[in-house]
C-alpha cells in the first residue's frame, strides 16, 4: 500500500458516530442462553455482565450495503481499507462503573488511529476506534478497539504458534454451528465466516466456521469475574490465532500479582486469544 493510500485512509481519524440504545433484559437473557449460562438474576437493575455491551448499539443496514464479506460496505464511518479480510484484533477495556440492565445508555465511538504494517502474512492496516459509554451523564465503559485488515493468503491467515501450558483455573467451552449462529444474530454480525463455510473455506481460507473473537473474549471476561468474586476494573485482551469450530476451547487463568493472566487454548495448547484483567 503507498503512502499516499494511507495518507487518504487517514482522513478518517477524528470521524465521531453518536448512537442510543436500551439495555434489554430479554436480550441478555437471549446471550445467557447462547453461551449456557444461568439468566435469572439478569432483571431490571442488575449490572450487565463485562463485555455485554457489544449485543447493542447494533447497525441495520440493507443487503444492498453489505459488502461481500457482509459486513458493511468500506467508506462509512470506518475507512475504506482495501484489503478484502477483516478481524478483531484486539482492545482495551476500562469498567468505571456498572450498566444497569434496562437503563438508556448512550455510545460516542470516534476513529482514534490507521496505521499500515508489514505482516507475515503480506500487508495490515490496523483500525483503532474509541468507544465511550455513558449512563446518567457520565461516561461509564471507556473501550479501544482493534480491527485487522489483512489480505487473503492460501490455507488461511498465517498462524502464530503460541503454546502455554494448563492455567490454575480452567473451564471448557465447546461452540456449535447453533452457538455461532446465535451469538451472529445477538450481535447483528453479519460476517460470512461465521456462518457460511463455502464462503468461509473458499474466499477467506478457513477450514471451517470461525468462533466469533469477541465471543472468546466475552467468555474469557465472565471467567474472571468468576475467579476474582469482583467487579472488573480492566480488560485487555489480543487475538493470536483464529478458534476454528470443531476445536472444544479450554478457558484458562492463573493469578499474576494484582491481575489475572486469561487465555483460551485450543486442543494442543495453542493460545487462541489471550487478556488481562484487573479488578
Amino acid at each position: 500500500m503507498s503512502q499516499l493510500d494511507i495518507t487518504k485512509l487517514r482522513k478518517w481519524v477524528g470521524q465521531t458516530l453518536v448512537d442510543e440504545d436500551v439495555l434489554d433484559v430479554r436480550h441478555a437473557r437471549l446471550m445467557a442462553a447462547t453461551i449456557g449460562s444461568n439468566g435469572e438474576d439478569l432483571v431490571t437493575g442488575a449490572p450487565l455482565p463485562p463485555l455485554w455491551h457489544w449485543l447493542f448499539f447494533l447497525e441495520g443496514l440493507s443487503s444492498e450495503r453489505l459488502g461481500r464479506d457482509g459486513h458493511p460496505q468500506r467508506g462509512g464511518f470506518l475507512p475504506p481499507v482495501p484489503l478484502p479480510n477483516r478481524m478483531w484484533a484486539g482492545g482495551r477495556v476500562r469498567f468505571i462503573d456498572a450498566l444497569p440492565l434496562g437503563a438508556t445508555v448512550e455510545k460516542r465511538s470516534t476513529i482514534l488511529a490507521v496505521e499500515h504494517k508489514q505482516g507475515r502474512s503480506g500487508e495490515l492496516v490496523f483500525v483503532t476506534v474509541q468507544h465511550e459509554i455513558a449512563y446518567g451523564g457520565r461516561v461509564v465503559v471507556s473501550e479501544e478497539h482493534d480491527i485487522v485488515y489483512k489480505e487473503t493468503t492460501p490455507g488461511g491467515p498465517a498462524r502464530q504458534e503460541v503454546r502455554r501450558a494448563p492455567g490454575e483455573h480452567r473451564e471448557s467451552f465447546l461452540a456449535t454451528s447453533t452457538t455461532l449462529f446465535r451469538y451472529s444474530a445477538l450481535t447483528f454480525n453479519g460476517h460470512r465466516i461465521h456462518y457460511d463455510q463455502d464462503y468461509c473455506r473458499d474466499v477467506e481460507g478457513y477450514p471451517n466456521l470461525v468462533i466469533h473473537g469477541p465471543l472468546n473474549a466475552t467468555l474469557l471476561a465472565s471467567l474472571a469475574q468468576r475467579i476474582a468474586g469482583k467487579r472488573l476494573t480492566t480488560f485487555d485482551y489480543r487475538g493470536v490465532q483464529p478458534a476454528i469450530l470443531g476445536n472444544a476451547l479450554t478457558l484458562n487463568g492463573t493469578r499474576e500479582g494484582e491481575h489475572l493472566e486469561l487465555w483460551t487454548a485450543l486442543p494442543d495448547e495453542r493460545v487462541s486469544m489471550q487478556a488481562k484483567a484487573t479488578f
